[in-house]
């Protein structure tokens, strides 16, 4: 039978080892990341959860989480206000954004800058089969949805119609409505049409085409294009079309697109900046399992065709890579 003094020494030995393990120096703080993204039911979500799910399990000690917000324009006031720390935009509104104009008049300037662009944006405009509605002018009267407020949608939505001749404000009965809400609505004979900028394809959408009993049509607007060039520049905006076997379609659709991007503050580290680059590349295959429009992430473009200049460390990633062009 051990001694009291044994006994009393194995307690002082067990106080001491104890005291050191809560001494021991911890690991460097988790950092945790808010990416802004959109709706349920465009694209931006899906691909927000996929590139936080990479980061979190890919880079030492950050964690980052996918947010659904109304998309381009409320993302981007996130972004300056710090409540996220990456976002999901349109080029246009990034653009508009950087220089605090549009919708970022009264807002005031967004120190935003590019890590990748990441896919087209298609200009959707959708209606049903046995509509009149076959261009945008067509619109004028009607009632449609113009997308979510606080949307890059609702901005391009705007411009196409100035552009066809269409007065938004006057000339149409315009609901706020995100995808989800815009197809609901269709369904229900609530809206006549709606607009939706995004990739393909959007699941939203191709709830609408497969729902029994409806069916979709999409207008093509790819004819107000050159009014777009004349008041925006000819880089911003572009022709794109839907192939028809992407919502089942008789025929291919002829739109307006403009560039998806992935941006950060420009606070952020170029370290950070650098390796969530470098995520998106490496592991371009996870990503592309969880939304097929990763597929198109391609480095000759990622980093040459952004509206807004590009992070430090984007450019590392971009030059190491040897894809990178003196801007």
């Amino acid at each position: 039978m051990p001694s009291r003094q044994a006994f009393t020494l194995s307690v002082s030995v067990l106080a001491l080892v104890t005291v050191a393990c809560s001494q021991r120096p911890a690991g460097p703080p988790t950092e945790r990341l808010s990416i802004a993204t959109g709706g349920t039911g465009g694209v931006f979500y899906p691909y927000g959860g996929g590139i936080a799910k990479l980061i979190s399990e890919h880079l030492d000690h950050v964690e980052a989480t996918a947010e659904v917000t109304a998309a381009s324009v409320d993302n981007l006031k996130f972004l300056h206000q710090g409540t996220s720390d990456l976002a999901f935009t349109m080029s246009d509104t990034a653009r508009d954004g950087l220089l605090g104009q549009g919708a970022f008049t009264d807002f005031g300037a967004v120190q935003v800058r590019a890590l990748a662009v990441l896919y087209s944006s298609y200009a959707h405009l959708v209606t049903r089969s046995d509509s009149a509605i076959r261009s945008v002018a067509d619109l004028r009267g009607r009632v449609i949805s113009t997308g979510a407020a606080g949307s890059g949608t609702a901005v391009l939505a705007t411009r196409i119609l100035e552009a066809a001749g269409v007065d938004p404000n006057a000339d149409v009965q315009a609901q706020s409505l995100g995808v989800a809400q815009s197809v609901d609505a269709l369904k229900d004979g609530k809206i006549e049409a709606f607009f939706w900028n995004g990739g393909l394809p959007t699941a939203a959408v191709l709830d609408l085409v497969h729902t029994p009993g409806m069916n979709a049509h999409l207008v093509p607007t790819d004819g107000v294009l050159p009014n777009l060039e004349q008041t925006y520049g000819a880089s911003l905006y572009y022709r794109e079309v839907i192939p028809g076997d992407v919502y089942g379609m008789e025929t291919d659709t002829a739109v307006v697109a403009v560039a998806n991007m992935l941006v950060a503050a420009e606070a952020m580290s170029e370290s950070l900046a650098y390796d969530i680059t470098r995520l998106l590349f490496e592991r371009q295959g996870d990503l592309a399992a969880i939304h097929p429009q990763a597929l198109t992430l391609a480095l000759k473009t990622a980093g040459r065709s952004s509206a807004i200049p590009y992070h430090p460390g984007a450019i590392r990633y971009y030059k190491e890579r040897q894809v990178w062009t003196a801007r």
